[in-house]
Formats: structure tokens, C-alpha cells, sequence
């Protein structure tokens, strides 16, 4: 969608009427600009649509947050009020004309944000437009709902721009070298408005497993030396959220491991295979209530974004309180709920199993042991297999020493991360192993609020391509009920 709207770049008040630009200043073949020129130019930003607001509702129907849109764009109208609204026209008198892209999932995800040059244009690559002409600004890289609007944005690009000018004439010599770079760009722009189209799609099967962890804490470098060491990404994006460069992530940025990228911009997970998020907000407030708030804010801020970069991905959720996270996940994501995971008890599931057969000894004639539901002193241990291989007394006991051994080991950072790594394993490389995952609980053990617990699932490409068939004993289904109410309970409390 495009708006086009004048802006005026340098001091003085906003006016009214025609606008009549001034020239770009020149640049010579060394690339100096010439002297003299007047630094006052225009922007032009484009989306397309009319403003009337119950027409822009029908526009955007397949908009996530249309209204959210519709609402920030009159309040662009507010601000700017000499906007050319048009449908299905395209001027052709720009003299910088800038391309804004607000995607579906706006107002949580930034635009993307192009250069539109015309013949006769030069794009001046520095810090905020590289060669394609892709703008790059402090304002986009920390963009935060409801706090970050495009009025903000625009005003930061005069700014900016006012100090560094993104472009420059070019003399008539270099004007036919100029051709394919336009068409470079206006392949990128005009591509970039589908994410489904075939050559997003043909860019995402170059880059087969590649992996974003969200998040430069402990558990995100965990997370990232995992799956790094078990040689499972062909490129692995390490998004570090934080300001400044601390610890761990330092050091990685000073023993770069191979195939790993270390960034802070969300555009950087474009085409992932999987996206780990392992972020917690460091908030200091009092109430449990209040610090899940605060983690589900920090959420809706970046998870629209990831999904639409990477649109056929699955989402593991690490964060705690993993349960509430991954159904946070869901909802920001609108993804299928098989395409949306949490750890849940696959570490303590894992490490069951390795309790009972190599250090008791235990003969289990082929019968699993699964820790389900709800991650924490909730947990619920439960078999699956044919009962009538193990006496019920010798399994009890059984599960009574096992469970003590494993009461006794912590989840520290690099065990998770472990656990994590495997869990990738299984869904980039199509294993189809069992794993013990929070998964949409709804229709299961008679739950019938949307919520997420753990439950055996075999894992693949998709994310969760099947439910395993447990025994249903009746104290296993009154505990997965009483999870599923309390957690129910927290995620009604929510703003979402």
C-alpha cells in the first residue's frame, strides 16, 4: 500500500499549496558534492490507499491489526495534512521519492523503508542507506509498539537526512549506469509487498537451515554454541536485543564461530527454519502478574515482525513462563498452533528416561516415560506403551526413585540449551522423534480452554506432525486440568 505525501526536509514551518523543489545538488566523478547548493529538498513517502476510513478497513481486510493501521495513518493525516491520497496511480514527479512498506502486521513490525531514485538520481551509500538503497535508522532498529508511529519516523528521517543527503545528481554520463541499479531496486520493493512470492521463495530455499535465536542472555548463547556444535544450521543468527555489547556476547563477537551472525537488526532472520525465542524482561516489578506483562509487552514488539520475516518457520518458545510465552507466541504470531512450540518438559522427559535405564538399571520392556504438563512442581510423570508389561506396583515405585534423582538436577543455561539444540535437530532434519513439548492442550485429557502444555509430540519439518497416545489415568487428568485452569486464569489477566 502506498500514501504519498510531501515532506519538507530543513528549517522553517510546514506550508501548504504546490511545492516547488529544488535542485539536488551535484557530485562529481571523485564523488565530492559541488558548493553552493541549497539543502532545503523534498521526501516522498509512498503507501497506497484513500483515506476514508471505512474504505481503508475494506483495504486492509487481511490486515492483522487493521484498525491499529487505520488509526496511526490518521494521525499521520494530523500531522502532515498535505497528503495526496490516490489509488492505483503512481506520480511521476518525485525528486527523492522514498518507498514506505507497512506490512500486515503493523503497527508491531516497522515499514521497510527504500529509496525510490529516479534516472538522473545518485544513491549516497552511509549510515543509514546502503547501495540497494534500503534505509537504515535508529528509529526502525528500536521501533516498540505503541510508543514508535511512523509521524516519529518521518520526523527522524528529516532529521537525518537533513545531515547526510541520501542522494545527489549524477552527470548525464553516468545516467545509463544508473538503469540497473533501478531495477535491482524496484525488484526488492516491489517483491518485498508479497512475502509469498516466488522469489521470496526461491531466496528462502537458498538458505535451507537457517536458524535465529532471539535473545544475547545466557540462555540465547547457550542456545547458539548447541547448535553450532552439533553442525545443524547452515547459517545461525544470534539477535541480541540488549543495548550495548555485554559478556558472553562480546566474547563472541571476539572468537566468531563459524556460519554465526551476530545482530540486532530483525530483518537478519528473513527466511529462518526455526526462530528460538529465549528473551525475559529484566523489569523490576513486584507482582508475578506484572513481570509476565512485562515479558508478553516485549513480545508484541518484536514476534509480528519475526513471523512475517520469516513466515514458514517454527516458533520455539524458551522464555519463561514457557506455557503463557508460547500461547503469548501464538496469538502475536496468528501461526498455526503446530507450528508454535514451547521447551516445556522435554529437558526433564529426556533426563527421566536416562534416570531409569542407565542409572537404575530399570527393565522398561519397551514402555517410555514422559514428563507432561505443566513445567515446574506441577509435572506429572506418565507412561505410554501396552500396560500389562509392567506391574503397576513395580512402576510406581519406579517412577518414585526416579523422580527423586531428578528433583536433585537444576536447568542451568547450557543444559536447556542442549535440550533446545535437539529439539532442532529433530524439526530441520524431519526426524519425526518423540519429544515432550508444550503444545495446544485443547481437546486433550478434557481441556477446553486454548492453553499449552506438554505433552509427547514427534517433531518434523511442520513442527508437531502428531500427539502421542498416553494412558489416561484419572489423577493425570485432574492435574492437567488443574494446570490448564490456573494457567488459563493468568492468560485472561493479560492485555495482549
Amino acid at each position: 500500500m502506498r500514501v504519498e505525501c510531501p515532506v519538507w526536509e530543513g528549517a522553517g514551518p510546514w506550508t501548504a499549496g504546490k511545492f516547488a523543489p529544488r535542485r539536488l545538488p551535484s557530485c562529481s566523478k571523485s564523488g565530492k558534492r559541488s558548493r553552493g547548493w541549497d539543502r532545503r529538498t523534498w521526501l516522498w513517502i509512498e503507501l497506497e490507499m484513500e483515506f476514508d476510513c471505512e474504505g481503508l478497513r475494506r483495504l486492509l481486510g487481511k490486515y492483522k491489526f487493521r484498525d491499529l493501521t487505520v488509526e496511526e495513518l490518521k494521525n499521520v493525516n494530523k500531522f502532515f495534512p498535505h497528503f495526496r491520497y490516490s489509488m492505483d496511480t503512481y506520480g511521476n514527479t518525485y525528486n527523492i521519492p522514498i518507498r514506505f512498506w507497512i506490512l500486515d502486521s503493523h503497527p508491531f513490525a516497522p515499514p521497510i523503508c527504500f529509496l525510490k531514485p529516479t534516472a538522473n538520481m545518485g544513491i549516497s551509500v552511509g549510515k543509514h542507506v546502503d547501495a540497494q538503497g534500503r534505509i537504515y535508522l535508529p528509529y526502525l532498529q528500536n521501533w516498540s509498539h505503541p510508543k514508535s508511529v511512523i509521524v516519529g519516523l518521518i520526523k527522524e528521517m528529516i532529521a537525518k537526512f537533513q545531515e547526510e543527503l541520501p542522494l545527489y545528481s549524477l552527470p548525464s554520463s553516468d545516467e545509463a549506469r544508473q538503469v540497473d541499479l533501478l531495477a535491482y531496486i524496484a525488484k526488492i520493493t516491489e517483491g518485498v509487498s508479497d512475502i509469498n512470492s516466488k522469489s521470496w521463495a526461491n531466496h528462502e530455499n537458498k538458505t535451507s537451515n537457517k536458524i535465529t535465536v532471539v535473545g544475547g542472555g545466557e540462555l540465547g548463547i547457550a542456545c547458539t554454541l548447541a547448535i553450532s556444535a552439533k553442525g545443524i544450521a547452515d547459517r545461525l543468527v544470534l539477535l541480541d536485543l540488549s543495548e550495548g555489547t555485554k559478556g558472553g556476547m562480546m566474547d563472541l563477537e571476539i572468537f566468531n564461530l563459524r556460519n554465526v551472525e551476530i545482530s540486532k537488526d530483525l530483518s537478519a532472520s528473513a527466511h529462518s527454519k526455526v526462530l528460538i525465542f529465549t528473551v525475559n524482561s529484566l523489569g523490576s516489578s513486584q507482582s508475578y502478574l506484572d513481570v509476565v506483562q512485562s515479558n508478553v509487552d516485549m513480545f508484541r514488539a518484536i514476534v509480528p515482525a519475526l513471523g512475517h520475516y520469516s513466515p514458514h518457520s517454527v516458533l520455539l518458545v524458551a522464555s519463561q513462563p514457557v506455557e503463557i510465552m508460547t500461547y503469548v507466541t501464538w496469538k502475536l504470531s496468528a501461526f498455526p498452533a503446530n507450528r508454535v512450540i514451547g521447551i516445556g518438559c522435554n529437558l526433564d522427559s529426556q533426563r527421566l528416561q536416562y534416570i531409569i535405564t542407565n542409572v537404575l538399571k530399570a527393565q522398561t520392556s519397551g514402555r517410555e516415560v514422559w514428563v507432561i504438563g505443566e513445567q515446574g512442581e506441577d509435572k506429572v510423570l506418565t507412561w505410554s506403551g501396552q500396560e500389562e508389561v509392567m506391574s503397576h506396583t513395580y512402576q510406581v515405585q519406579l517412577s518414585n526413585r526416579a523422580m527423586e534423582l531428578l528433583r536433585v538436577k537444576s536447568q542451568r543455561s547450557w543444559s536447556v540449551g542442549l535440550s533446545v539444540a535437539d529439539m532442532v535437530d529433530s524439526i530441520v532434519n524431519n526426524k519425526k522423534k518423540v519429544h515432550s513439548v508444550s503444545t495446544l492442550a485443547k481437546g486433550y485429557y478434557d481441556i477446553n480452554s486454548e492453553v499449552f502444555l506438554s505433552l509427547p509430540c514427534i517433531l518434523g519439518t511442520s513442527g508437531v506432525s502428531e500427539i502421542k497416545t498416553i494412558l489416561k489415568e484419572d489423577k493425570i487428568t485432574e492435574k492437567l486440568q488443574s494446570s490448564a485452569s490456573s494457567i488459563h486464569g493468568l492468560q485472561q489477566q493479560l492485555k495482549l
